[in-house]
């Protein structure tokens, strides 16, 4: 004799509401890392650049993409250009394998902020004109192959 069987949806071959419901909210309540940085020049409103880009006027907190090498050039009015590079660190909770938590299931927010030390700026040397001149006609003389 055939019989017909009746499935709720609650048993063992039909779905759990309270797993689909969770995986439902993880989906939509990922959690993030938002990285940031603090760059501060002495003296302060000097232009800041980070790898080429500009990115304000010091002190600047910046948000950044990957951890590992920036390079930073700082410049300012009567002061010398400063070329630098620093590096920026991953915390324990961005490394390989950790970072899917971090990254996906954790449902805040977590703010991962670095303060650069301190970039001092050397005021830029006055030159005398005469040295100046003096210079560039011997390295044009040099360049041209002529005698001094």
């Amino acid at each position: 004799m055939y019989r017909e069987s009746r499935s709720s949806g609650h048993g063992r071959s039909g779905t759990n509401p309270a797993l689909m419901l969770t995986l439902l909210v993880a989906l939509f309540l990922p959690g993030c890392v938002e990285r940031t940085v603090s760059i501060h020049t002495e003296p302060e409103g000097a232009t800041v650049f980070l790898n080429d880009q500009e990115v304000g006027k010091s002190p600047v907190k910046v948000p950044f993409t990957w951890y590992g090498d920036y390079d930073i050039v700082i410049r300012k009015e009567g002061y010398q250009t400063l070329k630098t590079n620093r590096r920026i660190d991953a915390p324990w909770y961005q490394w390989p394998f950790i970072d899917f938590f971090a990254e996906c299931l954790v449902p805040f927010t977590i703010h991962d902020h670095h303060v650069m030390d301190v970039l001092v700026l050397e005021p830029r040397q006055s030159v005398d004109k005469e040295v100046l001149l003096q210079s560039a006609a011997e390295l044009r003389a040099r360049a041209l192959g002529e005698a001094p």
